[in-house]
C-alpha cells in the first residue's frame, strides 16, 4: 500500500478566495423607476466570481420579492425599494459595511 502525500501550500481555500474576493468588492445600490412607476433597487459591483445568481436567490428569499439578474449590466435588479434593508443583508452575506454605498 502506498500512503498519500499532502500538500501544504498552494492555492487558498474557497472560503478564503470568496472572503477576500467580498471584502473588496465596491458596491452600488441605488432604485429606479420603470415603466408604470415601479420602483426597482439595482444592486451593481458584486463579482461573476461570487456567483451573483445565488446572492440574488439568498436576497430574494429574505426580502420575499421578485427580482433577476442582468448579464448585460452586471447587476441584480430587485423589485420594490429596499435600500433601508439591503445593506444590513450584504453584510450578513460576508460583505464588507464599508465597500457599500447606497444612493
Amino acid at each position: 500500500m502506498k500512503k498519500k502525500k499532502l500538500i501544504t501550500g498552494g492555492l487558498p481555500e474557497l472560503d478564503t478566495f470568496e472572503q477576500v474576493v467580498k471584502e473588496t468588492q465596491r458596491i452600488k445600490v441605488r432604485t429606479e423607476t420603470r415603466s408604470y412607476g415601479k420602483v426597482v433597487t439595482i444592486i451593481e459591483g458584486i463579482d461573476e466570481a461570487l456567483d451573483p445568481k445565488s446572492i440574488l436567490k439568498e436576497l430574494k428569499r429574505r426580502l420575499g420579492c421578485g427580482g433577476t439578474y442582468d448579464k448585460d449590466s452586471k447587476a441584480i435588479v430587485l423589485q420594490g425599494d429596499h435600500r433601508n434593508k439591503i445593506k444590513k443583508l450584504l453584510v450578513d452575506l460576508g460583505f464588507s459595511e464599508s465597500s457599500i454605498s447606497i444612493e
